[in-house]
């Protein structure tokens, strides 16, 4: 019992030592730009069908999490590898409009409305991807739900 006990003593010392230390409150894992943005796909793919559906709790917390996203590269990786133009510098200037308009038409509740606005972002994304090299990056509408243990529909009252 001694051993099992200073074993987990060691391993909680471990996770301590490792999320964060005395001197710096930063977290000492970043993931990297790519994690980010696989994240993000993820969370273009599940805010279309939220939208489809006409889920809009769904897709405004799915936008939500996609600017969080968008920042989350901008702020752990404002430049990246051989990309001409800082990435800090263009994600904001080309998402922005395209967010803006996801956010008004899942207020208003309008499937229409939504499907122009998302292919504005998903076009925002893909001149993102070509002006910092990652051109062979193609974001499209998604045509079958990736997430299969998910229910877009609208949750029942």
């Amino acid at each position: 019992m001694a051993l099992r006990n200073a074993a987990t003593a060691a391993f909680l010392a471990l996770v301590v030592t490792v999320g964060c230390t005395a001197h710096d409150s930063s977290p000492s894992y970043v993931p990297g730009l790519g994690e980010i943005m696989g994240l993000n796909q993820m969370r273009h793919s599940k805010l279309w069908f939220a939208g489809q559906s006409g889920n809009w709790p769904l897709a405004a917390y799915e936008v939500d999490e996609l600017e969080e996203g968008f920042q989350d590269a901008k702020t752990y990786h404002p430049t990246h590898k051989d990309s001409p133009v800082a990435i800090a510098d263009v994600i904001g200037p080309m998402t922005d409009a395209p967010v803006k308009q996801l956010r008004s038409a899942i207020d208003h509740r309008d499937v229409a409305e939504f499907t122009t606005a998302f292919d504005a972002l998903t076009k925002a994304c893909n001149a993102c991807h070509k002006a910092t090299t990652f051109g062979f990056i193609v974001v499209t509408r998604p045509s079958a739900p990736t997430y299969l243990n998910q229910s877009f529909a609208p949750a029942a009252p």
